[in-house]
């Protein structure tokens, strides 16, 4: 059985990743801060800018694969704390990516699609990228970074939104939560994105590592929704009121980051690659909904509290 290493484990994407490899592979995941205990996985602790922490865990795990999800990705706190963000998104997927080029590890980087501007949408892996804030920068360094590093490893953009440890870190999460209280809430009419569920970019991910892919690739949903289309799209699936909904313009946010107004992705390299084609939004969203139903949710959120 192949052994994957998973880092940002106690994140969104990180810990929907160990649980769903969990079912066909030995699996950790090292988490620095909110480490959890599941009796699928195991779970280490361990600050990956620590000197001497990125040999120990390689050592410890002896890891086939490695899935490098850490990072900064508050937006805001990129912009207030530019050095950390360069530390955590830059740095460190290269030190990473070169300790699994050393040891002949197959690595996935997690990147982002808000390394484009947003500008035009429909952008493929040979459009050149223009990032619009620190994140963006950080995010794109860390890309250049690890095919330095490590030009086997696989470096995918996504976005992706799901059901979190805390239950407070999607976008999905931000409208379900708000819709379930009655909360009037904004949503942005004018920022468009290929959103997939963490569950099913977990999947595809692994399904890469099999398939012996590389290099950049987009991983992203078949369709595109903006932000307040997805919000009223999650009030129709659990019966919310839609309408509690505001659309706004994201120029009207007074936020601190600039955001990409339309990022739009095309998968066709991906698609040829793997054989098939990538899910929609819709079909996301339904097992978001399903996942619900069956207590997804509420389990992870249990994970954390099992902690001594």
């Amino acid at each position: 059985m192949k052994k994957i290493l998973v880092t940002g484990a106690s994140g969104l994407l990180g810990l929907n990743i160990a649980v769903e490899a969990a079912k066909d592979f030995e699996v950790y995941g090292v988490a620095h801060n909110n480490p959890v205990q599941s009796p699928d996985f195991t779970m280490l602790s361990g600050d990956l800018l620590a000197p001497g922490t990125i040999k120990q865990l390689f050592d410890q795990t002896q890891p086939d694969w490695v899935i490098h999800c850490a990072a900064l990705t508050d937006l805001e706190v990129c912009e207030t704390n530019p050095k950390l963000a360069e530390e955590l998104n830059a740095d460190l997927p290269g030190r990473m990516a070169d300790e699994a080029s050393r040891r002949g590890t197959r690595f996935v980087h997690i990147s982002t699609d808000a390394v484009f501007d947003g500008q035009y949408g429909n952008y493929t892996e040979e459009d050149p990228p223009n990032p619009p804030n620190v994140y963006a920068r950080t995010k794109l360094a860390g890309e250049q970074a690890v095919v330095a590093a490590n030009p086997d490893a696989i470096v995918a953009r996504v976005n992706f939104y799901g059901w979190s440890l805390s239950g407070q870190r999607s976008l999905g999460e931000f409208f379900f939560n708000n819709l379930q209280d009655g909360n009037q809430i904004k949503g942005f009419a004018d920022v468009y994105f290929s959103t997939l569920l963490a569950n099913d970019l977990a999947l595809i991910l692994v399904k890469m590592l099999e398939s012996g892919l590389s290099g950049l690739n987009h991983v992203f949903s078949a369709d595109v929704l903006s932000k307040y289309e997805f919000g009223v799209a999650i009030a129709r699936r659990f019966g919310f009121d839609p309408d509690l909904i505001e659309p706004i313009s994201v120029a009207d946010s007074h936020l601190k980051a600039s955001r990409s107004p339309n990022l739009s992705m095309r998968t066709a390299k991906l698609v040829q690659a793997l054989g098939q084609p990538t899910p929609t939004i819709s079909a996301g969203l339904d097992r978001f909904h399903k996942l619900y139903q069956q207590g997804y949710s509420k389990k992870l959120q249990t994970l954390l509290a099992t902690v001594h």
